[in-house]
């Protein structure tokens, strides 16, 4: 009782820290440009990141369709305001260019003929970063402007994008994309870049890199790999846009929520939106037989409600959203709710290019808004998919990924020489997506001739671009040795690329060979699995828990087992749980005991504290499985 006590001390602590914080952020975003073609996102884009940071305790200035003047003058009011601030952000969408490495920020009213009219018509980015060095906190720049030229024919005499910025120390500057590349202009409401960072920016616990590594996964995925998110960091300390304790996966809140309240649209929301997830069967079974034990779980309605926006504001999800509204229309986020709202497009209202993300996405290149769908479920709806990704590439003729998600929906509707053709298309213009399925496709003889050369020529093509699944495939031929002479150097070092740039399978795979002893430590495998389960590779947290459990070259720690088992527990399909109740000889007493302490604290165990499993214990796990979820009990 006394540590529960402390650990509540603790968190309050934390969170009066937080709540202290001083947050402000300048955000501009221009679109109906006077003198050149105006530009469909940047509104949005700004005026959806002001909506979150609101959420996230900013105080915002916001200036859309800015002359010079009038966005000159909010950034003197946000000066005044940054230099009491922990934490100053600045964004900017819109045109943007550069000359001998200094970047301009262009005004809707900029009017650019020469070189002699840039100073004069545009913002120097230097301008903003004086006013932002008031802060003595910390610094973070989002920069969704690195197009092309927009005053084409003109004599500005600018590279391509944006040139890289220095800094000081604690200054994060984050562009859309490489330093003297372009972006592209999204496919929906938003640009590719500020969905991504829409996608990501709520989740709990999450530190700033962490999260430009989710953003650049998302962006790589749905541009093929022809955008890559970069910056450039000095910061002295972490910072978290959300410093709520680390939770589960937004799949994994989703089916807590639903099983708390066993409301069946909720089980039929996750059934939607995760249709192979770790709790399908869990749901068939719920919405198949009525089953109401779940209703049991409902306590505070506060904590419910608090609960349910939370997930509904971290997934940005449309019908989470309605759903919140619905059931507490005089909710304590019902103002913020029907913001956000009114920022995410209806369903009847979807681009092609967003249906055909949704329909025909690789599982390997799931982004927030496209969980990605295996090829026998895409083969249910290939006519669909078909449809929508034909049309998107009409849409977005300058992005092959479409080309790419075509092939993969015509090769699931049996039109496998159309599917060949339309990725080795999409290869040649740089899509590495389609690189890696061409190259399984002549690595397995599937639709073409079988020719080891040719895969592995592809695969180190996408190696070279970036290709995440690329460096796994190789690394694991260079593993086998079968046909490639064997390379376990190389190897290891591809999964070490493919890990940094953050594919959680590469990061568990790393975290298997240290603890084998192949390369790294046993230390070093523990914080492997730690971070591959938080990216997604859920058995991360089984594995940390051996470790931690058997003391496996790493000090024994039975508390911190039972917290990894414990998230397992609640992620994972149900191997966890049956561990832990049917095969109990796998884990120490002392582990078991600390897990009947955090059920206990949950209000799901009642029995003795003793390590020894029992019916007791096995209706306590199910309860956190099923709806009990706490991560605030999983902090020492």
């Amino acid at each position: 009782m006394f540590r529960l006590l402390i650990l509540a001390v603790c968190l309050f602590h934390a969170a009066f820290v937080a709540a202290q914080e001083q947050r402000v952020a300048l955000l501009y975003g221009n679109s109906d440009y006077q003198h050149v073609g105006p530009l469909d996102n940047p509104i949005n884009d700004a005026s959806d990141v002001a909506i979150a940071l609101k959420g996230l305790g900013f105080k915002v200035f916001l200036r859309t369709d800015g002359t010079k003047e009038e966005m000159l003058a909010v950034a003197d009011e946000f000066a005044a305001a940054a230099e009491t601030a922990d934490v100053a952000m600045f964004f900017f969408a819109g045109h943007g260019f550069q000359v001998n490495g200094r970047n301009y920020l262009v005004p809707v009213d900029a009017k650019i003929q020469q070189s002699s009219d840039i100073a004069a018509q545009t913002i120097a980015m230097d301008e903003i970063l004086e006013r932002l060095e008031r802060s003595k906190g910390l610094k973070l720049v989002f920069l969704d402007a690195c197009r092309d030229n927009p005053f084409e024919g003109t004599d500005t005499g600018g590279e391509a994008g944006l040139a890289r910025v220095g800094s000081a120390a604690d200054y994060l500057i984050a562009y859309s994309t490489q330093p003297d590349n372009v972006a592209y202009d999204g496919s929906g409401r938003n640009s590719f870049f500020t969905e991504a960072l829409l996608n990501h920016i709520y989740t709990p616990g999450q530190d700033i890199a962490d999260l430009m590594i989710n953003v650049r996964k998302d962006v790589l995925a749905t541009t093929g790999g022809l955008q890559v998110p970069w910056e450039n960091s000095s910061l002295t300390r972490q910072f978290r846009f959300d410093n709520s304790p680390v939770t589960a996966s937004e799949e994994t809140m989703l089916w807590q929520v639903a099983a708390d309240t066993g409301d069946p649209r909720l089980m039929q929301l996750y059934m939607d939106a995760y249709p192979q997830g770790a709790h399908v069967e869990d749901v068939v079974a719920f919405l198949d037989n009525g089953d109401t034990q779940t209703r049991t779980l409902q306590g505070d309605d506060a904590a419910s409600e608090d609960r349910l926006w939370k997930l509904a504001q971290r997934s940005r999800s449309r019908p989470l959203l309605e759903f919140y509204v619905q059931q507490h229309p005089e909710g304590a986020h019902v103002d913020q709710a029907q913001r956000l709202l009114a920022s995410i497009p209806r369903p009847e209202d979807a681009t092609p290019g967003t249906m055909c993300e949704r329909l025909a996405t690789h599982p390997r290149d799931k982004t927030a808004k496209a969980p990605g769908v295996s090829f026998s479920l895409l083969q249910q709806n290939s006519l669909v998919a078909v449809q929508a990704c034909s049309a998107a590439m009409v849409q977005s003729p300058d992005l092959p990924h479409y080309i790419a998600l075509l092939a993969r929906s015509m090769a699931a509707a049996g039109d496998l020489d159309r599917a060949v053709g339309l990725y080795q298309r999409a290869s040649e213009r740089g899509d590495l997506r389609a690189m890696v399925s061409l190259a399984f496709l002549y690595e397995t003889g599937t639709g073409v001739a079988q020719d080891n050369a040719r895969a592995l020529q592809l695969y180190e093509e996408a190696v070279a671009g970036g290709s995440p699944d690329a460096m796994i495939n190789l690394a694991v031929t260079l593993f086998e040795g079968a046909s490639v002479p064997r390379d376990e150097a190389r190897a290891i070092d591809l999964l070490r690329r493919a890990a940094d740039i953050g594919s959680p399978k590469a990061i568990y795979n790393l975290g298997v060979l240290a603890q084998d002893g192949v390369t790294g430590s046993p230390e070093e495998a523990l914080d492997l699995f730690g971070r591959a389960a938080q990216l997604g590779e859920i058995p991360g947290y089984r594995a940390a828990a051996v470790l931690l459990d058997e003391g496996r070259g790493v000090d024994r720690d039975p508390e911190q087992a039972a917290n990894m088992l414990l998230r397992g527990l609640a992620s994972d399909r149900g191997q966890v749980l049956k561990e832990l109740t049917e095969q109990t000889g796998n884990w120490s007493r002392d582990t078991i005991s600390a897990i009947q302490v955090r059920l206990a604290a949950a209000g799901f165990y009642e029995a003795t504290i003793d390590g020894l499993p029992g019916p007791s214990f096995t209706e306590a796990a199910q309860r956190w499985r099923n709806g009990g979820f706490d991560p605030n009990l999983l902090t020492n």
